[in-house]
């Protein structure tokens, strides 16, 4: 009983202000790591700051090239590449890039981008780095996670209702009123609530064409099950039914025929998936595993049965660092797949399916160190935008980092820590040269999207130096 009564006789200090506070900032504006981890809360590592401008040209390709090319056109691209040329090991910025792509698209299905054209949701899929995703069937099991944390099923769900409701019983629901209506729509007492019987919105829904091709096990199906009329199909009813289906071809015909007509159903015309960090799948796999993986690609994106190969919904995009092209070329060439989609132009024509990722410079390293500084910023600096940094300092920075986007914000924070060591206001390129070294080598490696435990285990890495 006596500890409940004793007082430390040490006391916490009095001041509470930030020890970046003589700099302007309220924290280190710049990741302690230079990796991306999508599922982080910190903004400075879940890729959600980020600059624009620095990846105009690679944006505007793949506006250009796939999200205003009608889905309906026979040549769409189905599969392409976004390629690092820039030879400066990883952390050029790929991984933010393709994360705030998504992020675009998913804002209103492209429907604003393509002017109407296409109605596509955005996928972003990242292979673990311990080499578990070593088959097409391990790719598509993520793929499928996906699908999920991105509540597309929930949403296309409501879209096939709300349409009936519209349609075929006008004045049961107020629809400008109706702010959470995927929520409503997924919700059996929204249908107890308003006396609307799923099964015969569900009559009205297995009229459309695509429910003719598809197999009477759908989840879906579950709507017609006239005894029990407030029971509504949910998204965790198409978790449960992909769980028990097969590894394997099952689950491929799950993904690539029936979820197809499904999303074409409920108004989708197409979907664009990027595989990031793609080299970590051929980096696990035989020769053997690589050819197979390949054959694959071409029957479900080209040349099968499945109603995907017909129409060419699913738009893959792989994203490559330098030399992973060399890993799978084989592969690719004894498959076919270079005469579907070639992993290098070698014709020196225009490859609109080949996205080049290429190396920063000193313009695009002020924007970059500029969009970071912003995001914790006490007042505005109006005067110098690159405070505590100056233009010079900048330069130095990215020309040690070898104009590599992690690089540069890894020593960006090291700058900063130091600074506010020694209570310099200015951080000069002499201060740079002092701390960094002229020809210090590049530090810590960017090692694109990695799980929480990875992630934890690098900051604390990182901390001990």
């Amino acid at each position: 009983m006596k500890n409940i009564l004793k007082k430390p006789t040490s006391k916490l200090s009095d001041d509470s202000s930030s020890k970046y506070e003589f700099l302007n900032l309220s924290e280190n504006p710049f990741p302690v790591t230079p990796f991306v981890n999508k599922v982080s809360d910190d903004n400075r590592y879940n890729g959600r700051i980020y600059e624009s401008r620095i990846r105009e040209t690679e944006y505007s390709n793949i506006i250009e090239n796939f999200i205003k090319v009608s889905q309906s056109d026979p040549n769409h691209i189905r599969l392409a590449y976004i390629n690092d040329n820039s030879y400066v090991g990883r952390g050029n910025g790929k991984s933010a890039f393709t994360l705030n792509l998504i992020d675009r698209i998913n804002l209103d299905y492209c429907m604003d981008i393509s002017e109407d054209l296409n109605k596509c949701f955005g996928l972003h899929v990242s292979p673990e780095p311990s080499g578990r995703t070593k088959s097409f069937y391990d790719l598509v099991d993520l793929i499928f996670e996906e699908i999920i944390n991105k509540n597309i099923i929930k949403y296309s769900l409501a879209s096939l209702r709300a349409e009936i409701l519209s349609e075929r019983m006008p004045g049961k629901i107020n629809f400008e009123k109706e702010n959470d209506l995927i929520e409503k729509l997924n919700d059996p007492e929204f249908f107890k609530e308003k006396q609307i019987k799923i099964n015969e919105i569900s009559n009205y829904i297995f009229e459309k064409a695509e429910f003719k091709k598809i197999n009477s096990l759908f989840p879906l199906y579950k709507d017609r099950n006239v005894f029990y009329t407030y029971s509504v199909t949910t998204q965790k009813d198409f978790v449960k039914y992909y769980s028990e289906l097969k590894k394997g071809k099952e689950r491929i015909n799950f993904i690539f025929n029936e979820l197809v007509l499904f999303f074409k159903a409920s108004g989708f015309n197409g979907s664009y998936i990027i595989i990031d960090d793609f080299e970590r799948i051929p980096d696990f796999q035989s020769e053997k595993l690589k050819h197979e993986f390949a054959l694959e690609v071409r029957t479900n994106l080209f040349d099968g049965i499945s109603e995907n190969a017909k129409v060419g919904f699913y738009n893959m995009i792989l994203v490559l660092h330098a030399g992973v092209p060399r890993l799978i070329e084989k592969a690719w060439a004894v498959s076919g797949m270079n005469r579907r989609s070639p992993l290098i132009n070698e014709t020196g024509a225009v490859s609109k399916h080949i996205i080049s990722f290429n190396k920063l410079d000193v313009n695009h390293a002020k924007s970059l160190i500029e969009i970071y500084l912003n995001q914790y910023r006490i007042t505005d600096e109006s005067e110098n935008k690159l405070s505590p940094f100056n233009d010079s300092s900048i330069a130095l920075i990215s020309e040690i980092s070898e104009f590599n986007a992690s690089a540069i914000l890894e020593k960006a924070h090291l700058l900063i820590e130091e600074a506010v060591k020694e209570k310099v206001k200015l951080i000069d390129d002499n201060f740079v040269r002092l701390k960094l070294g002229k020809d210090e080598e590049i530090g810590i490696e960017d090692h694109g999207d990695i799980s929480k435990e990875e992630s934890d285990s690098l900051f604390n890495k990182a901390k001990t130096k």
